[in-house]
């Protein structure tokens, strides 16, 4: 299975919000991630970008 971890920023700061993420849906400004274990979590933002080779998805916060 491939899992990336998501990495929220703001500004100049880089939060890693939500590791071992196997879905992002994606609903205007709305990104729900879900993780392997099925936990969610809902943000405001926008992908910026998405790289499985470093296992990482930016997202830029609204």
């Amino acid at each position: 299975m491939c899992e990336i971890n998501v990495i929220l920023l703001r500004g100049d700061r880089h939060e890693r919000i939500m590791d071992s993420v196997a879905k992002i849906l994606v609903e205007g400004d709305s990104i729900q991630l879900t993780g392997i274990l099925g936990d969610q979590m809902t943000i405001a933002g926008s992908i910026k970008e998405v790289n499985f080779s470093r296992g990482e998805a930016l997202i830029l916060a609204n």
